[in-house]
């Protein structure tokens, strides 16, 4: 996180801040943890598209998986879990920015389904360059023209399924 641009933080956060920032975004979307041999390796969640209401529908995803564990099938492991959910929860889109250059979450995205929307050309500056983000999306239910869509629901857990 501190070495690499996949990660825009500036920092590692603090084990109290990522566990404040897990219960937070975990009231309204789901977060997930993978493990392997009760050491973590890679996590998953949704979040907040854009804070207007018009955008309850859509969510943000992200995913992270530990350098030494790339490869591995974790990240896919954690969006064929996480995606689901969200389509169970009542959203329509996910969006995912991923800091370019980074062939392996672009392919990741686009074997999963994702489609190239756009990038924001040099908007995060970090070790000493700016850095663009690509965006992607992927439809979880189809949009129907005229249908008002219910609202989303809570999290759905996986056992849930």
């Amino acid at each position: 996180m501190r070495e690499g641009i996949a990660s825009l933080e500036v920092r590692p956060p603090e084990p109290s801040e990522f566990a404040d920032r897990i219960r937070t975004i975990s009231r309204h979307h789901p977060w997930l943890v993978a493990e392997i041999e009760r050491e973590v390796v890679g996590y998953a969640y949704g979040s907040r598209h854009h804070e207007r209401a018009s955008y309850r529908w859509s969510t943000g995803v992200t995913v992270y998986v530990a350098g030494s564990q790339h490869r591995r099938g974790i990240g896919r492991a954690l969006y064929g879990a996480l995606l689901p959910l969200l389509q169970q929860q009542g959203f329509y889109v996910a969006c995912a920015g991923v800091t370019l250059p980074n062939d392996a979450s672009v392919g990741l995205h686009e074997s999963l389904g994702f489609t190239p929307v756009g990038i924001y050309r040099d908007i995060a500056f970090k070790h000493g360059s700016w850095r663009s983000v690509g965006w992607w999306q992927m439809y979880l239910r189809d949009c129907v023209e005229g249908e008002v869509p219910a609202e989303p629901g809570p999290p759905v857990r996986l056992d849930e399924l």
